[in-house]
Parts: structure tokens; sequence; C-alpha cells
């Protein structure tokens, strides 16, 4: 029953964190320049990766921007919200994933770890973002250009970059202190329910 409980607590953070990929994008006003430089809808993927694990980063990254599309019609389905889906699961996984291998490890600080893993998390997600657009821009009238990676990827995205390099630490570990989301209350419950 309790690893039920644990089950049912991660579906519905993650559920919130579903919600809140909706509902950030609407504090730029549905101003696109601005969403595009913030980056908001980015901050739930992370946080779905580094709070729950990696697979949960990943469904949550794919799942925010196309649900988005279908119910605000923002960002547009094709190319945009696709090319996203696949940016923000590379996020969610890629800091998961990461972030679980060295969380265990006592002599790698937590801040140290959790930067560790955005890092290469934002490039790697980015550099799936422009070979998705460099796939769709093959069946457009406008070809994907190194320019516009760039500039889509990198010049116009920096602000949000640095955004979430100081909200998501702050972010994970407050929320990690919390208690929602101790491992070792997970092993423990389990080892109760056997």
């Amino acid at each position: 029953m309790k690893k039920t409980s644990i089950r049912t607590r991660k579906l519905c953070f993650a559920a919130l964190l579903l919600a809140l990929g909706w509902l950030l994008p609407l504090l730029t006003g549905q101003n696109r320049d601005l969403g595009n430089m913030l980056s908001l809808i980015h901050i739930p993927a992370y946080l779905g990766g580094f709070l729950l694990g990696p697979w949960y980063g990943i469904l949550l990254g794919f799942l925010i921007p196309i649900s988005r599309s279908v119910l605000f019609g923002m960002p547009i389905l094709y190319p945009r919200a696709l090319c996203m889906a696949f940016e923000m699961a590379a996020y969610g996984g890629i800091a998961g994933g990461v972030y679980r291998i060295f969380k265990n490890k006592k002599k790698v600080k937590k801040i140290v770890n959790i930067y560790v893993s955005i890092v290469p998390a934002m490039l790697l997600g980015r550099v799936v973002w422009g070979v998705g657009r460099t796939v769709c821009g093959l069946f457009s009238t406008e070809p994907f250009t190194w320019a516009a990676f760039v500039a889509g990827g990198f010049a116009t995205a920096w602000p949000g970059m640095i955004a979430q390099l100081i909200l998501l630490p702050v972010l994970v570990m407050a929320l990690e202190r919390s208690g929602l989301f101790d491992k070792g209350t997970e092993q423990t419950m389990e080892k109760k329910d056997n």
C-alpha cells in the first residue's frame, strides 16, 4: 500500500508539473519573442527529471509542448511543438539521468551535481532541437540553417539559460529538502511492505 502511495505521489507531482508547463508560458503574455527568450516552458521538464527521475523527465518534456499546442494553440504544432517535444524530452531525461548517476556519491556536492546535470542537458537538448528542425526543414520551403540554429538555440535563449542556471538548483534543493522526493524514505517503505 505504501508503495502505491509513493507512485501516486509521483503521478500527482507529474500532473502538477504538466499543468505548470501549460501555465508558465502565460506569464510572458503569449509574447513569442519574450517566451523564446525566457524559456519558462522548459522548467517543468527539468524538475521532472531531477525530482521524479529521467523517465518522468522524458515523458513530461515530450507531453508539455504537444499538449500545450493542442490546448492553447501555442506553440504551433508543426514544426515548433514537435521539435520542442524532443528537445524538452532530452532536457528532462539527460538532467535526470546524470543527476541520478552522481546523487549518492558523497564526494560530489549536491549543487555541483545539479550544475553537472543541467549544462549537458541544455547543450544536448538544443542539439536535439536543431536536428529536429533540420529534419522538419527538409519538408518545408524554408530550410533550417546554421544561423537559425545559433539564433534560436543560443543567441535569443541566453537569458532563459541563465535564469534556469540560477532557478533550477534553488528549486531542486528546496523541493528535495521538503522530503517529498526522499529516495531513502521510498526504499524504507518498500522494505516495510515486504
